[in-house]
């Protein structure tokens, strides 16, 4: 359900002391509605400037006239999708073996993909009909020229129900952005790292990095022992054969270091060449990791965690399992995708997408919309409200638009399976390349 939550910051004297104030960026910009669950004409969805914060007695008073969880986010198993995960490029500097075909790919023509106002305005939507977790994947979110303005608008949404904003990125230049990140709210960061061997990294990636990759991971500790409160884990696709002797190194990781290790089960998508044979199961690591560390133990895990968590007892940091071939979590389930070029994909394993992005422009003759275009429309829907007598039934305007779009939405969302193909069915399904999905 969503709610308003007082915004996440830093204390004055962290910002202050600690690490350099952001440079200025393009001011984010916010929907002015209230927070809405259920569709009842709401007001257009429109970046603007933003006002202040609601005071404390009118966000109690929210969160008193809260709504049931959105339908149009409900599926037919009752699941409900309050995690959008949204892919800001197809882009990366790293050609990892399991995530982009050895010959590239066919990057998509600029116009195809969505603009910054475009995923704004989508993140937006979904807040507002009760998303409260946003994660910016790629490709290699951080090489977007304006990934700091971008994560600012988005922040901004923090006051409509938004209580997280999360990164996926190899780490290759993370450190020379991550204090304007935070700055702009971000509150957790997944670095993908399959190897510490240095030598091994550039086998597997195709491209030199480790060491901008360490870096990262050591800035984010440094903040995070000076207030910023960021979550940190580290995502290792576990291959056997590959690097599965680096399953030890990286427990050994987590003895004096507050990070999550996540072992990720090899998984097939279009170009990767994947080999059952390479996939090692859940059970296998674990039984590999007891040799060495035989009290390690599970720990309690939440609704709706992709993730087995476990610890070594002494430890500071924990072990993680992601099991999507082997053990999926599919029932609790509550995520919901947005690729770079503007298709939903309500289950990472299907090939089922819709396109967000046709619906946006439809009616700017399928170009690309900018924050003008989106200004242009809200000051049409304004003047129309102006009118005297003016009724929404049956009138084309933009929230007719906006409704349309919650449909579409609505019904991809009721389409979504009870649970994915098996490890048998998924290798000869058609899916896209995983830099092209967005994790």
């Amino acid at each position: 359900m969503a709610s308003t939550a007082a915004p996440r910051t830093l204390s004055r004297a962290v910002r202050r002391k600690r690490w350099p104030q952001p440079q200025s960026h393009t001011s984010a910009r916010h929907i002015a509605t209230a927070p809405a669950v259920e569709y009842h004409e709401p007001e257009p969805v429109f970046p603007e400037n933003s006002p202040a914060i609601p005071p404390a007695s009118q966000r109690r008073q929210n969160l008193r006239n809260a709504q049931p969880f959105s339908d149009f986010l409900t599926d037919t198993f009752n699941r409900q999708h309050d995690y959008l995960r949204i892919s800001l490029t197809e882009r990366c500097n790293l050609r990892c073996l399991y995530c982009m075909p050895e010959e590239g790919i066919q990057l998509s023509p600029k116009k195809e993909l969505l603009t910054t106002a475009e995923i704004y305005y989508l993140s937006a939507l979904f807040v507002n009909q009760g998303v409260n977790k946003i994660r910016l994947t790629g490709g290699e979110p951080t090489v977007r020229k304006d990934i700091i303005p971008l994560m600012q608008q988005i922040g901004s949404l923090r006051r409509n129900g938004l209580k997280e904003i999360a990164l996926t990125t190899n780490g290759i230049s993370l450190h020379r952005k991550l204090d304007d990140m935070v700055e702009a709210g971000l509150t957790g960061v997944n670095i993908s790292l399959d190897t510490l061997d240095p030598h091994q990294f550039v086998l597997l990636t195709r491209r030199q990095g480790f060491d901008a990759v360490m870096k990262s991971i050591n800035r984010v500790q440094e903040m995070n022992k000076l207030g910023a409160g960021i979550k940190l884990k580290i995502n290792c696709v576990a291959m056997r054969g590959l690097n599965d002797h680096q399953i030890l190194p990286f427990i050994e990781m987590t003895r004096d270091q507050d990070v999550e290790v996540r072992f990720i089960e090899y998984m097939p998508f279009g170009g990767n060449k994947w080999s059952e044979k390479k996939m090692l199961p859940y059970t296998e690591m674990l039984d590999l990791i007891r040799t060495k560390y035989p009290d390690i133990a599970q720990l309690k895990g939440g609704k709706n965690d992709t993730s087995k968590t476990w610890q070594v007892p002494g430890h500071k940091g924990r072990v993680g399992f992601i099991t999507s071939m082997t053990h999926n979590f599919c029932g609790t389930c509550n995520r919901l995708r947005i690729t770079s070029d503007g298709n939903l994909k309500v289950c990472l394993h299907g090939n089922a997408e819709v396109s967000l992005r046709d619906m946006l422009r439809k009616d700017h003759d399928n170009e690309p919309m900018d924050e003008a275009a989106f200004e242009a429309l809200r000051q049409i829907e304004l003047d129309r409200r102006k009118q005297d007598g003016f009724r929404f039934d049956g009138e084309e305007g933009w929230i007719s638009k906006e409704r349309e779009l919650l449909d579409i939405i609505g019904a991809a969302v009721k389409r979504k399976k009870a649970k994915h193909a098996g490890m048998g069915q998924l290798e000869n399904m058609q899916n896209r390349p995983m830099i092209l999905i967005g994790g």
